[in-house]
C-alpha cells in the first residue's frame, strides 16, 4: 500500500511539474511574432531593459535612504564596566581612591537635523534624479526597439530571398528539362543543357548561403529580444502594409525637445545647478537639535549594581560652521560653475550632432527610396522581358542563352527590389529616431 501511494504521488508530481514547466515555457514564447509583438517582447525580456528597471528601483532606494536623514535619529548606547583596581588621584597632597568598582550606563539620544546641506541637496534633487534614471530607461527602450526592428527586417529579407530562389529553382529545373529534351531530340547541342545546369547549380548554391545566413540572423534577433535561443520564432507580417509604411514626410523639422538624449542633458543641467547650490550652502552653518537621557548605575557590589539609578538628561542645539578651509569652498564653487558651463556646451554640441544625424539619415532615406522606386520599375520590366523571351524561345526565335540572360536579370531584379525595400524601411527608422519620433 505504501509503495502504491508513493508511486501515485510521484506520478502526480511529475505531471504537475511538467504542466508548470510547459506553462512557463509557453508564456515566454510568441505565437504570432509580428514586428510590434517582437518589440514589446524585447521591452519586457531584454536584459538591458530589465537592468534599467532595476536601476530605477535602486535609485529610489538611494533617494529614500538620503531623505531618511530628515527624520529624527534615535540611538541607544549601553555600557557595563568593572574596575579590578580603582583609579587614584591626588587631593590636597593626599592620594585618594575614587570611583566605584562597577559602573553601567544606558544613553538614549535623539538628533534632529534642522539644516544640513547633504540632506537638503537630496530633497531638492530627488525628482530630477528619478527623472534621469527613467529617461535612461526610455533611451535604452528606444535603442532596443530600433535594433529589433532592423534585425526583424533582416530576417524577413533573408526569408524572402529563400522563397524567391525556391520559385526560381522550380523554373530553372523546368528550363533544364526543356533543354535536355531538345538536346535528346537533336534540336540543339549540349551547350544549352550545360548552361541550364550551371544556372541551376548557382541558384541552389545561393539558396544554401541564404539558409545558413538566416540561422545567424534569427540568433541575433532572439538575442536582441531576450528570446529563448531554442524557442521557435515565426515571423508574421503584412507585405502590403510594409510597402505603405516605407514612406515618410521628408519636410519635417527637427524638434530637439523630442529627443530623449536632449531631455537627459537638460536633467543633467538641473542636477548640476543643484550641485552648485550645494557648494554655496557650505557658507551656511549646519544646525541640529539633540536630546539625551542617561541612566547611570554605580555600586561596588555587582549584584546590587542596578538597585539604584542616577539619571541625567539634557537637550540643546549644535551649530557647525567651518571658518577657514584654505579656500576649499571657493574652489568647489568655481569647479561646479565650470561643470555647469561644460553641460551647456554638451547641449550645444548635441544640437549640432542631431542636425547632422538627421541630414545623413534623410539623405540615406531619399537615396534608398529613389533606388526602391527605380528597382520596382526594373522588376516589372525584367519580368516582362523574361516572359517575352520565354515565348520566343519556345517558338524557336530566341536562343537559350537569351533565356538564361533574361532569367538572371529577373532574379537580380527581384533580389535587388527586396533589398531596396528593406533598406528603405531601415533608413526610415534612422530618420524617425533622429526626429525623436520613436518613444516607449
Amino acid at each position: 500500500m505504501k509503495r502504491f501511494i508513493f508511486s501515485l504521488l510521484t506520478i502526480v508530481s511529475f505531471f504537475l511539474f511538467s504542466n508548470i514547466s510547459n506553462a512557463q515555457t509557453g508564456d515566454s514564447l510568441l505565437q504570432q511574432a509580428s514586428l510590434q509583438a517582437c518589440i514589446q517582447y524585447a521591452l519586457t525580456h531584454q536584459p538591458v531593459i530589465r537592468q534599467s528597471l532595476i536601476d530605477e528601483q535602486i535609485t529610489e532606494r538611494i533617494i529614500k535612504g538620503k531623505l531618511a536623514d530628515w527624520y529624527p535619529q534615535i540611538n541607544l548606547d549601553y555600557n557595563l564596566q568593572h574596575y579590578f583596581k580603582l583609579p587614584t588621584t591626588v587631593f590636597a597632597g593626599n592620594r585618594v581612591t575614587i570611583g566605584v568598582k562597577n559602573t553601567s550606563f544606558a544613553n538614549f539620544s535623539l538628533t534632529q537635523n534642522i539644516f544640513d546641506r547633504d540632506v537638503l541637496l537630496a530633497s531638492r534633487s530627488a525628482g530630477d534624479v528619478r527623472k534621469q534614471v527613467q529617461q535612461s530607461t526610455t533611451n535604452n527602450k528606444i535603442n532596443v526597439a530600433v535594433n529589433v526592428s532592423k534585425a526583424f527586417y533582416d530576417v524577413l529579407l533573408n526569408q524572402q530571398q529563400i522563397r524567391l530562389l525556391d520559385s526560381d529553382i522550380v523554373l530553372l529545373e523546368k528550363s533544364l528539362n526543356i533543354a535536355d529534351n531538345q538536346y535528346k531530340a537533336g534540336v540543339v547541342d549540349k551547350v544549352d543543357y550545360k548552361r541550364a545546369t550551371i544556372t541551376l547549380n548557382n541558384a541552389k548554391a545561393q539558396r544554401k548561403t541564404y539558409q545558413e545566413q538566416i540561422k545567424a540572423r534569427y540568433a541575433y534577433l532572439k538575442e536582441l529580444m531576450g528570446y529563448p535561443s531554442g524557442g521557435e520564432l515565426n515571423l508574421v507580417y503584412d507585405s502590403v502594409q510594409m510597402k505603405q509604411d516605407a514612406f515618410i514626410d521628408t519636410t519635417q523639422m527637427i524638434n530637439y525637445e523630442s529627443r530623449i538624449e536632449y531631455q537627459l542633458l537638460l536633467t543633467q543641467k538641473r542636477l548640476q545647478e543643484d550641485n552648485l547650490k550645494y557648494y554655496k550652502w557650505a557658507y551656511i552653518p549646519e544646525i541640529s537639535a539633540f536630546g539625551n537621557y542617561n541612566l547611570n548605575f554605580l555600586n561596588n557590589e555587582f549584584g546590587k549594581l542596578y538597585n539604584q539609578n542616577f539619571p541625567t538628561s539634557y537637550t540643546g542645539l549644535t551649530l557647525s560652521f567651518p571658518i577657514f578651509q584654505g579656500t576649499k569652498r571657493t574652489q568647489e564653487i568655481r569647479q561646479a560653475q565650470l561643470e555647469l558651463e561644460r553641460v551647456d556646451y554638451d547641449i550645444f554640441a548635441f544640437k549640432n550632432s542631431v542636425n547632422t544625424q538627421y541630414q545623413q539619415a534623410l539623405a540615406t532615406y531619399k537615396s534608398s527610396l529613389n533606388n526602391y522606386n527605380v528597382l520596382n520599375e526594373n522588376l516589372a520590366l525584367a519580368a516582362d522581358v523574361y516572359n517575352t523571351i520565354q515565348l520566343q524561345y519556345k517558338s524557336g526565335v530566341k536562343t537559350y542563352l537569351d533565356v538564361i540572360v533574361s532569367q538572371n536579370d529577373l532574379i537580380s531584379a527581384q533580389v535587388n527590389y527586396l533589398e531596396a525595400l528593406y533598406q528603405v524601411l531601415s533608413s526610415k527608422l534612422d530618420v524617425q529616431k533622429a526626429l525623436g519620433q520613436i518613444n516607449y
